[in-house]
């Protein structure tokens, strides 16, 4: 019985990778139906939404005798572009060295597998739950997350819902997200001859003085015990006609990653330094920003309840107490943490986020297992 249970998450995973759900997700809706077809005999409520066009949520619910605190599994059915590099076909799941190699089979359609595995354990079991037991799959996570901020908008989950994301955590638990700013900066000058400079305004000089104000600012902030230094990416940059040409217009994108205690607005205020700094070091130049993205921080909550039982399940399930941890990048449970201020939004699934989005990615068969076998208990452990 033990090894069918292990054979079935394995087999899953496979199948799932095997549906091509690359964003901007033309085939989520396959994802979608092929879970609601796995869970049909559950007895379980599936709800669709909308969140773009022809993109929906899905979520399948089991009721509970008492309303709060739900439980609630999340997954993002979505997955990154293919891309070039693959040795092993990336919608084979191919089962190789007792790993499954394809493109999300870590992030995250193999910690899907693990959280309808664990749905379907509770599920069969035909017991009335203490709680209600939600099992949510999302759009565009690898976007632009809107199909998590549509979770909330929704009513699916609210600020005392136990959220647990499956991203890739290399068996540790993390609860804590850096904040993420996303800006968009235009410089704007005024063109001239290259041998005479001095009668233009260089667009892409006035945007170097932007850079290097903005990253000496960024290197000394504080930085935070587990989250780590805040900084700044500048991840593409536009500008110029010829080389000859003094450019009058220079349009760059930042990612800056934020921890406690630089928020928004201390960013904000980094930048318009940035900006007075460029404009008075190029006479004539001007320098506007555009906020195009703004995630906020979530700092650990050590008295979290579902962090609490987390651990303790962690702790049974495989002999070791898990490491509890900052996730580097930002997740659905961080976004729907950041929109209703609840503290008990985390994540554990299997495989690492070393092997995310990168050619040849894959997820060990025995993550797999540790992690169903962790859900399964928590979910029993909430709700039984």
């Amino acid at each position: 019985m033990e090894h069918r249970e292990r054979m079935d998450v394995a087999e899953l995973t496979r199948e799932l990778v095997k549906i091509d759900s690359t964003n901007p997700g033309e085939q989520e809706g396959n994802i979608g139906e092929y879970i609601t077809w796995f869970l049909r005999n559950t007895g379980a409520e599936a709800t669709a939404t909308e969140v773009l066009p022809g993109r929906y949520n899905l979520r399948m619910r089991l009721p509970g005798q008492e309303e709060t605190p739900q439980l609630v599994y999340i997954c993002h059915m979505d997955t990154v572009v293919i891309g070039e590099g693959w040795t092993a076909d990336p919608l084979g799941g191919e089962l190789q060295n007792d790993r499954i190699y394809g493109r999300g089979a870590c992030d995250m359609k193999g910690g899907m597998a693990c959280a309808i595995s664990a749905f379907k354990y509770i599920a069969d079991k035909q017991t009335a739950l203490r709680h209600p037991f939600s099992l949510i799959f999302t759009v565009d996570e690898e976007e632009n997350m809107k199909g998590a901020e549509a979770v909330v908008e929704a009513g699916w989950v609210d600020r005392e819902s136990w959220v647990l994301d499956m991203e890739p955590t290399n068996g540790e638990i993390q609860a804590a997200h850096k904040g993420r700013l996303w800006m968009e900066i235009l410089a704007e000058g005024i063109t001239a001859h290259a041998s005479t400079p001095w009668k233009g305004a260089d667009a892409v000089a006035a945007m170097a003085e932007f850079t290097a104000s903005l990253r000496k600012q960024i290197n000394i902030c504080p930085v935070h015990g587990y989250l780590g230094p805040s900084t700044v990416t500048f991840g593409q940059i536009q500008g110029g006609y010829r080389p000859y040409v003094v450019p009058d217009r220079c349009r760059m994108w930042v990612d800056m990653r934020l921890s406690p205690p630089i928020d928004r607005k201390a960013a904000v205020s980094m930048v318009e330094e940035s900006v007075k700094k460029a404009e008075k070091e190029v006479p004539g130049a001007r320098v506007s920003y555009k906020v195009t993205g703004d995630r906020p921080y979530i700092e650990m909550e050590e008295q979290s309840a579902l962090l609490k039982t987390l651990r303790e399940v962690c702790s049974e399930k495989t002999g070791a107490p898990a490491k509890v941890t900052a996730f580097p990048g930002y997740t659905d449970t961080a976004v729907i943490a950041g929109m209703t201020g609840g503290c008990n939004c985390m994540s554990y699934g299997p495989g690492s986020l070393e092997m995310a989005h990168k050619p040849d990615e894959y997820v060990p068969c025995a993550d797999l297992y540790r992690c169903e076998g962790v859900l399964k208990a928590l979910a029993e452990k909430i709700l039984l």
